[in-house]
């Protein structure tokens, strides 16, 4: 497994990422969750990412538990805040007070006493940008966060919190965290520019497309029995991936995965990983054997060619629209 640098820090990430929306405390059990963790520790990933609204906080508590026992200087554990984690009227958005209770209850349900990355999971229009900075900046100076970063934040969100964050002296953002993947393209526009120039790397969430990159979903037919999309809620988060002409498109891929000798998921994560502003990719699992496979794309670079003819399958079915900027797709 390769590790590349985080933004401007000296932190350095596995550039897969194990991350757990959707699966640990909803789709999977805890002994299957501590399977698959030990099989990303197995294959060297060190970076794993979550979430306090992750199945509503169980997310976290189960990372914690497969974690446990493990020395916690050889990992580095994301979490994220912003989304409402209780009935309250400030059990949500990026006020002082969320953030502060919001890190605590991380850390509990985690069992850790810092994290290394503490990220805005998305930009809050009500709370002034200034006591967000301040917040996130508090919470390193108690040493209960590392680094900090942003989620699905705009190129001009960025830049203005970055420019404050000088200003007033505090640390500044390392990294982003948007969806990115061959079908959605969308930071490529505006925030990766904003953020090379300002140094902070991409962690990118749904490399696959939730899935529709792998191959298992086949045009005019119904989605395997068994896989996200076979479900109401994961029908329904795919909708956008899952069309004919979309899958159709996809499925031009599988000569080009085969003669680099990869699966396609192992295409699609070696592509998001060209990129040079790409620190990392999130990948998730549900058995072991979908890690193994993942890990296979680590440290493969794929030619301009392979390259250009990934973009002449796909076609016209590409999102590059950088009025897209928040993917509309769910809360990861």
């Amino acid at each position: 497994m390769e590790h590349r640098r985080l933004g401007r820090s000296g932190l350095k990430i596995s550039e897969l990422t194990y991350g757990n929306w959707l699966t640990h405390g909803a789709q999977i059990d805890q002994d299957a969750a501590t399977a698959c963790v030990r099989a990303a520790l197995d294959v060297g990933i060190t970076t794993f990412d979550t979430a306090d609204v992750y199945a509503q906080g169980k997310a976290e508590s189960a990372l914690g538990v497969a974690l446990k026992g493990q020395r916690r200087e050889g990992l580095e554990i994301f979490s994220k805040v912003y989304w409402p984690t209780g009935d309250g009227v400030n059990d949500r958005g990026l006020s002082r007070k969320h953030i502060m209770e919001s890190c605590e209850a991380t850390l509990r349900r985690l069992g850790t006493d810092y994290l290394d990355l503490y990220q805005a999971h998305r930009f809050d229009y009500e709370a002034p940008l200034d006591e967000v900075i301040r917040a996130f900046d508090d919470l390193i100076r108690q040493g209960k966060v590392l680094y900090i970063g942003c989620s699905e934040w705009k190129a001009s969100q960025i830049r203005d919190a970055v420019t404050m964050q000088q200003e007033l002296g505090c640390d500044r953002f390392v990294s982003s965290q948007p969806e990115y993947s061959m079908l959605w393209r969308v930071i490529e526009a505006e925030v990766v520019p904003t953020c090379q120039e300002l140094g902070l790397s991409q962690i990118v969430w749904s490399p696959m497309a939730q899935g529709a990159l792998t191959g298992k979903y086949l045009p005019g037919q119904q989605p395997p029995a068994g896989s996200r999309g076979a479900g109401a809620d994961g029908a329904e988060m795919m909708e956008d991936y899952l069309s004919d002409r979309i899958l159709e498109r996809v499925q031009k891929l599988k000569p080009i995965a085969d003669d680099a000798g990869l699966s396609m998921a192992q295409l699609a994560l070696a592509w998001v990983l060209q990129h040079g502003n790409v620190a990392a990719a999130i990948v998730g699992a549900t058995r072991p054997e979908q890690i193994k496979d993942n890990a296979g794309a680590s440290g493969v670079r794929l030619e301009p060619a392979v390259l250009a003819q990934i973009d002449e399958a796909l076609g016209d079915v590409v999102e590059h629209d950088p009025a897209q900027t928040e993917s509309p797709k769910p809360r990861a």
